[in-house]
């Protein structure tokens, strides 16, 4: 480990490794800093007797030919890890109906008037509604802030672009919560049996991007290997430019004279060491930066009080189901298959409960054979769920912070994965536990301690009117050549705001360090 670099990376998951990746691309000496013993963060896998899981990764967005993740990804190097585009995307399942929708959503469409033959008008409303805001994302993509504009036409479309992007979700946020979803899917049909379709959604946004994405054929699935390849590519990247990766070392706070951050105090082998940089990227929890990292005099209370206030995105409880024999022989196919119970209401349907929760479930080796042992297959259940719940899962927190897991935890977890299980069977007609070879179960708690990130959040704060009020998501900070990256800078989650935001903070550090690097950048994300 030098002593001064020209840049400090803090955290090494896919965002932290975008960005290590993009300033030792141009030159400079970086250091990338990771707490674990691995980089990689939720795209990280694992494996248990032959099988390889993923850790969090459903489906990918924006990772096809023509995708943004694929386009920034090919900036760092054209031999990255190529993604599949799905077909059959998700299964819709009521106690009376299944459905699927396809990357061609006017296949559903005709199943649902076939079905429903009187809500006819509705349904075609419906999904020209969904088709028009296909167009809309399409041309919005995932907008990476800080980016030169191009030629002065570019300029105007892009502003264009933006404000009609605004209005045309004007008319759908408003519809959320129990009372609100139901009275904007009422607007389109009002049979009860159409609307348990969407009965573990909680707004009405929900309902159509997903038939957004699928008209823009944005659904991806993991290169073969599993999503982790594209973390060992970018780990490789990294290496090959002169990136230094350091693993089991914790930044303590980032170093300051006055508003100017000087670089960082990291913790490694018991040792504090002091490494002098002129640029830091933060690719971790915000709070955790406001919080430990960051001189304390340069932030406000009430700004703090609105970090811990925003709204987040659950946790979950993750089932990873190693099994004996093909999950196409129970009858899996490679789309998501997603219910709740009838009896919940939408709120129960998203309340952590293993009675009540929905339940997202798929099977990653019809996708991918090789992520098991020849003749044998995959499941992976995800159910949302909250840190707080079972007393902390029943765990016991010691004065330094850490969660201590004992048998109360183990039982806890394995009873609620057996509640599961049994409404999998019982709803899908299968006879799943009879061929359970292998069983993970992952907790909020197992989500925290790998990733840092506050309550064990999967996708860190959510988009809505409080969190944009409250300017919960930002790249610039009270410490001039400190940017924020990854889910905490941006509102919402998954691989492309990940990767967007480390383009964002790329930008935002080189514009008056690295103005030729800035003008490339831009160039080509403009192009």
């Amino acid at each position: 480990m030098r002593s001064d670099y020209d840049v400090v990376v803090v955290g090494a998951g896919l965002s932290g490794l975008v960005s290590a990746a993009l300033f030792s691309k141009a030159g400079k000496k970086t250091a990338l800093l990771e707490m674990d013993t691995h980089v990689g963060g939720y795209l990280v896998g694992f494996n248990r007797s032959g099988f390889h899981f993923d850790s969090s990764i459903h489906w990918l967005n924006q990772c096809g030919s023509d995708g943004s993740v694929t386009k920034a990804l090919k900036w760092i190097g054209d031999d990255f890890p190529r993604c599949r585009d799905l077909k059959n995307i998700r299964r819709f399942v009521t106690d009376k109906h299944s459905f699927v929708l396809t990357n061609n959503p006017d296949e559903l469409k005709v199943e649902l008037i076939k079905t429903f033959p009187h809500e006819k008008k509705g349904l075609i409303r419906f999904f020209k509604d969904a088709s028009d805001m296909a167009k809309v994302l399409g041309q919005y993509s995932t907008r990476v802030k800080g980016v030169a504009p191009g030629s002065f036409l570019k300029k105007i479309n892009s502003a264009l672009s933006t404000a009609k992007f605004g209005m045309f979700f004007v008319r759908f946020i408003r519809f959320t919560g129990e009372k609100g979803i139901i009275k904007g899917l009422k607007k389109y049909f009002s049979d009860p049996d159409l609307l348990d379709l969407w009965a573990v959604e909680n707004d009405l946004l929900s309902c159509f991007i997903p038939i957004a994405w699928a008209y823009n054929r944005d659904y991806q699935c993991s290169p073969i290997g599993g999503a982790e390849t594209i973390i060992k590519w970018l780990e490789n990247k990294c290496r090959e430019t002169g990136c230094d990766i350091f693993l089991s070392t914790k930044v303590k706070k980032i170093n300051n004279s006055g508003n100017i951050a000087t670089g960082v105090t990291v913790l490694k082998n018991g040792k504090e060491l002091n490494l002098k940089s002129d640029i830091v990227i933060v690719a971790s929890d915000v709070e955790t930066f406001y919080e430990r990292l960051l001189d304390p005099s340069l932030s406000s209370p009430d700004f703090l009080k609105k970090l811990k206030d925003a709204e987040l995105y659950s946790s979950a409880v993750t089932l990873s189901i190693g099994l004996d024999c093909k999950a196409e022989t129970l009858g899996f196919s490679e789309e998501m298959i997603i219910f709740s119970d009838s009896s919940a209401s939408r709120k129960e349907s998203s309340s952590g409960s293993a009675e009540n929760s929905c339940i997202t479930m798929f099977s990653p080796t019809v996708r991918d054979p090789s992520m098991a042992p020849a003749g044998k297959g995959t499941l992976v259940v995800f159910v949302p769920a909250f840190f707080d719940h079972f007393d902390n899962w029943g765990t016991v927190i010691r004065d330094s912070g850490e969660f201590v897991r004992g048998e109360k935890y183990r039982q806890i977890k394995k009873e609620f994965a057996s509640i599961v299980i049994k409404r999998i069977e019982k709803r899908l007609d299968k006879k799943i536990q009879d061929h359970i070879e292998h069983l993970d179960i992952a907790t909020p708690v197992t989500y925290y301690r790998y990733t840092g990130n506050r309550k064990g959040s999967m996708m860190g704060a959510r988009p809505g009117k409080s969190n944009y009020k409250a300017k919960i998501a930002h790249h610039i900070t009270p410490l001039k050549n400190v940017f924020l990256s990854g889910h905490w800078s941006a509102l919402g989650g998954g691989v492309p705001i990940a990767v967007s935001t480390a383009l964002s903070s790329f930008l935002f550090a080189a514009k008056d360090k690295m103005p030729e690097k800035y003008q490339e950048l831009s160039k080509y994300l403009n192009s």
